[in-house]
Formats: C-alpha cells, sequence, structure tokens
C-alpha cells in the first residue's frame, strides 16, 4: 500500500519559514517525479513546486524565489523549504508523486501565516 505522510505544517508569523517532509513508503521513489500542492480556502489547487527523477525543480510564479524543493532517495522523503512566508500561503500543502500508471498523493499538512 502506497503511503505519502507529510509533517511540518504550523503557525508561524509572516517573514518567517517552515520546512515540509513528505515520507513515501510502497513504492518505488527513485523513478517518480514528486510535487507540492496546496490548496487554499475558496481558491483552485496550486502547483507549488516540482521535481522530476533526475532532480530538476520548476516552481509555480507565487513561491519563485521563497521556497525550494528538494528529494532525498535513500530517506524516500521530498522536502519543501518555505522562507519569507506570507499570509496568502496560508493553505492545506500535500505532496504528489507520479509515475508511469500510478499517482499518489498525501492528506497534507495545513500551514497557516499570520500578519
Amino acid at each position: 500500500q502506497v503511503q505519502l505522510v507529510e509533517s511540518g505544517g504550523g503557525l508561524v508569523q509572516a517573514g518567517g519559514s517552515l520546512r515540509l517532509s513528505c515520507v513515501v513508503s510502497g513504492t518505488i521513489f527513485s523513478d517518480k517525479a514528486v510535487g507540492w500542492y496546496r490548496q487554499r480556502p475558496g481558491k483552485l489547487r496550486d502547483l507549488v513546486a516540482t521535481m522530476t527523477s533526475g532532480g530538476k525543480a520548476a516552481y509555480g510564479d507565487s513561491v519563485k524565489g521563497r521556497f525550494t524543493i528538494s528529494r532525498d532517495s535513500a530517506k524516500n522523503t521530498v522536502y519543501l523549504q518555505m522562507s519569507s512566508l506570507k499570509p496568502e500561503d496560508t493553505a492545506n500543502y500535500y505532496c504528489r508523486i507520479t509515475g508511469i500508471g500510478s499517482d499518489y498523493r498525501g492528506q497534507g499538512t495545513q500551514v497557516t501565516v499570520s500578519s
């Protein structure tokens, strides 16, 4: 059974930082693309950041220069380092892994940024 478990969310003041983690189990991790997405109240889902199996990263326009995605294949873990957080970054953040014929996501971790 494939599981993705996110952690690291919480309440932080504007301008602060958080690092999210997503531990993946039950599937081969190294050959899959990974990504972070967020769901804000009343908004459509946002793509936050993605990374290919080869390590190429891409970011949503609203987080470029502030967020960094990384992956550790030895730990089957995806990270999202978030800096210079803004109140509009408040959302449920979840990770997703995709491969040929597979697409899995976690339940998410809540990030709340106070002004």
